[in-house]
């Protein structure tokens, strides 16, 4: 099976492409991206064929194409990959408006090809084991969830995360999806009321005064459970990792708390400037990228599908106009 990179502007695609090249019976078939000074150095780092232009990659077949874009460029290459006929994973969040979302939505149904969200954190495997045991009955009720997933500033690993045109706004848009898709996941109910606030509390010197770096979100399901994202970019720069993904439900039968990045050694050196987070054990990313791999091999929809990001990017929208409006935002279920 070939995948191809289109795009390697999100520094998500290192991981991708590594986990691709531990599959069995895949092959990475090249990277293309419109910053070729990008490209060559990706492509001469991960040893595989470099591409000119968008095109030239899709006209050579792959079976299916990631995309790791800037994110208000991820309906273009969708649909570009769609026109022929290529399955997608997109990275999150999977649009910067409900008009792109759905459009991207309608394009891949009609060419009747997969489009996938990357949200690596469904293959965390505490992640997964808390979905098993709500399926089986175990926990009972859910009453409410308070989360977290907070993070460094991302400026640092590519600047256009603060460029809003780019990217579609900050923390809230960077980092409220993946809780807020593994909430409808887990409690199969939509939202239908969202409550956000916003501010530059972290890193204000270093952000455009339109971009956010804290924010806390509320979201009521229809269900009735109640459930708080906070989404910041708050950690340090000297901090192990990029940031991390906590929660704790509260059910019937008591709470569930869980950490989706435990599985770590803290490493402690003289001769290195921070500390390091040495990880063991299951890779959510590769998890992920073995899931799309699957779903094209199996003809068969993605255990994560395009809707998917279109309801979590609904959720960080409907945050923003909260956030402008100063009032709960209702959500048409």
């Amino acid at each position: 099976m070939k995948i191809g990179i289109l795009s390697f502007a999100h520094h998500h695609a290192e991981a991708y492409i590594q986990s691709l090249k531990r599959l069995p019976g895949v092959d990475v078939m090249g990277i293309a991206d419109q910053d070729q000074q990008r490209a060559s150095h990706y492509a001469a780092i991960h040893d595989v064929p470099l591409y000119h232009n968008y095109e030239e990659l899709l006209k050579a077949k792959p079976d299916g194409v990631i995309v790791t874009s800037e994110n208000n460029h991820h309906r273009a290459l969708v649909e570009a990959a769609a026109s022929y006929k290529i399955h997608v994973l997109c990275e999150k969040p999977i649009a910067t408006t409900l008009e792109d979302g759905k459009a991207m939505l309608e394009t891949c149904q009609k060419a009747g090809v997969i489009l996938m969200t990357a949200f690596p954190m469904r293959f965390s495997p505490p992640v997964m084991e808390v979905k098993n045991k709500l399926e089986a009955g175990e926990f009972g009720r859910v009453f409410c969830f308070n989360s977290t997933n907070l993070g460094e500033l991302p400026k640092k690993y590519r600047g256009w995360f603060v460029d809003k045109k780019l990217a579609g706004g900050g923390a809230v848009m960077d980092h409220s999806v993946h809780m807020a898709d593994i909430m409808r996941w887990y409690l199969q109910s939509e939202a239908t009321e969202v409550y956000a606030s916003a501010n530059q509390i972290f890193y204000k010197n270093d952000v455009p005064a339109d971009i956010e770096t804290g924010g806390l979100i509320s979201i009521t399901f229809a269900n009735g459970v109640f459930a708080t994202i906070d989404c910041s970019w708050c950690r340090p720069v000297n901090w192990p990792t990029w940031g991390g993904l906590t929660f704790e439900m509260v059910t019937e039968r008591g709470a569930v708390i869980v950490d989706a990045f435990k599985q770590n050694l803290n490493v402690f050196r003289k001769d290195l400037a921070q500390p390091v987070w040495s990880f063991w054990g299951s890779d959510s990313n590769y998890g992920m990228i073995s899931e799309f791999v699957a779903s094209i091999r199996q003809n068969r929809a993605p255990k994560v599908t395009g809707l998917d990001g279109y309801r979590a990017v609904e959720i960080a929208l409907a945050a923003y106009q909260s956030i402008k409006t100063g009032q709960p935002v209702k959500l048409q279920v």
